[in-house]
């Protein structure tokens, strides 16, 4: 397994966001991160069904599409529709969080949950054999720019913990605060996608921002694999 690196468009230049999804996409990004958010969950709205359909032409990868928005089981067909290939839900924002997970799945997509800072683990026990992916955010969601949380790291180890042991084959991702200088340790800990913004589409040249990212990435691996996470 390698890491995934998966740039938000958060930190893109709206103004010109295809062009910037492709660069990311020619520069080797494996996933392509897409932050909805509903200014309720979040205290800032950002982009909605329209967009992620624009973005479907323009790119092979995966739309990864996580959703910081209230009730977010309205929406998941249209999401879908739109192209999205991974639909997260946060545990906070709904009160059917398996509903929400079937039927992502019934649509044909890979199907997440996210937990904010300061959602405790356990909040994945029921889920965890259900899921294919599972967003650890190392911020406080709603903006992009912030610093990681050094607290994500301790918690990364333990979802991985819960998720091995429930035999689950979810992927982590880590989603906050992500640079190069950090993210071998995020990845030591258990993640397995990385999801930056402004280290990515906030830099000169992004290639060698997502290429940085992976070789620390790749660094951070190797010390999981050899057991000094």
């Amino acid at each position: 397994m390698s890491v995934l690196i998966a740039p938000s468009i958060l930190s893109a230049d709206f103004a010109a966001l295809g062009d910037a999804v492709r660069q990311a996409d020619q520069a080797g990004a494996d996933w392509i991160h897409v932050d909805v958010m509903d200014g309720r969950f979040v205290p800032n709205i950002s982009i909605g069904v329209p967009v992620v359909a624009s973005l479907r032409p323009v790119t092979t990868r995966p739309l990864d599409v996580h959703l910081m928005i209230v009730e977010p089981e309205r929406y998941l067909d249209a999401f879908a529709a739109a192209g999205a290939d991974t639909l997260t839900v946060h545990v906070e924002a709904t009160v059917h969080l398996q509903r929400c997970i079937a039927r992502i799945k019934d649509l044909g997509l890979r199907a997440g949950v996210a937990l904010n800072p300061a959602t405790p683990v356990s909040a994945l026990d029921e889920i965890a054999p259900e899921l294919d992916v599972v967003i650890v955010m190392s911020v406080n969601p709603g903006f992009g720019g912030q610093t990681y949380l050094p607290a994500a790291t301790g918690k990364l180890r333990r979802v991985r913990a819960l998720l091995d042991d429930r035999g689950s084959r979810a992927r982590i991702e880590v989603d906050g605060g992500i640079t190069a200088g950090n993210v071998g340790e995020a990845v030591a800990a258990g993640a397995d996608v990385v999801v930056a913004g402004s280290s990515v589409f906030g830099q000169a040249d992004v290639a060698a921002a997502i290429a940085a990212l992976r070789r620390a990435g790749e660094q951070g691996f190797a010390t999981r694999r050899q057991g000094g996470a």
